[in-house]
């Protein structure tokens, strides 16, 4: 009987393992495509700002008025990847503890 439960926990154990590999690997691919939308979002904004600036275009409440919704857009895009979003940067930073290395400090201080 003790061979059932132990054979049954080890399949659910493996099989919950297999699933949260399935979901990092998910969500970093998920992470990498906000990455990339950020980027393009704020070529965009910097694009339609060369536009506006333009002699023939300046002033055009309808630019503008694009304007200000791509920046407002880039901003929503940007606070959803700040809560959603898993950073590697952070992760490869910190040490095998956890623990940000902190430079030394030099004597005296």
């Amino acid at each position: 009987m003790i061979y059932l439960v132990l054979g049954i926990s080890i399949s659910i154990n493996m099989l919950l393992v297999w699933y949260g590999y399935k979901l990092v690997k998910k969500s970093l691919g998920f992470s990498e495509n906000i990455h990339f939308i950020t980027d393009d979002m704020g070529e965009f904004v910097s694009h339609l700002e060369a536009v506006y600036e333009m002699q023939t275009f300046y002033g055009d409440e309808t630019l503008q008025n694009l304007l200000l919704h791509s920046k407002r857009l880039a901003d929503d895009i940007e606070e959803f990847k700040i809560h959603y979003v898993l950073e590697l940067e952070e992760q490869e930073g910190s040490n095998e503890y956890g623990k940000a290395e902190e430079a030394p400090s030099a004597p005296g201080e």
